[in-house]
């Protein structure tokens, strides 16, 4: 998932959160509402907010959700530009996007 840190709050590209479906798969509609939960902001078609209070607990969300083998990867690290930092609280889930991707940026 696409994301940018400005002033301390992260921001997921709204594309790439995953999308509720009404008769969808169980596990993606909990991982949807999981993340919409500890969102401080999940407006329709724009960016996700997460406060940095909130970070610590979004990576173990990530996480677990990653382990269970229901989710690829891509759908539960979070991306960020090359020239990002990452912070240490996000670090587990959290990546650079690969050159590639660049023309994808935020």
């Amino acid at each position: 998932m696409r994301a940018r840190i400005d002033n301390g709050v992260l921001f997921i590209h709204n594309e790439d959160v995953p999308p509720y479906k009404k008769n969808g798969p169980i596990v993606r509609n909990s991982y949807f509402w999981a993340l919409k939960s500890i969102a401080d902001s999940a407006p329709f078609h724009k960016e996700w907010e997460f406060e940095e209070r909130v970070w610590i607990a979004l990576d173990r969300m990530l996480t677990s959700f990653a382990e269970s083998g229901y989710l690829g990867l891509r759908e539960t690290q979070l991306e960020f530009h090359p020239e990002d930092d990452i912070p240490p609280e996000l670090s587990t889930m959290a990546t650079w996007r690969a050159p590639e991707d660049e023309e994808m940026d935020l």
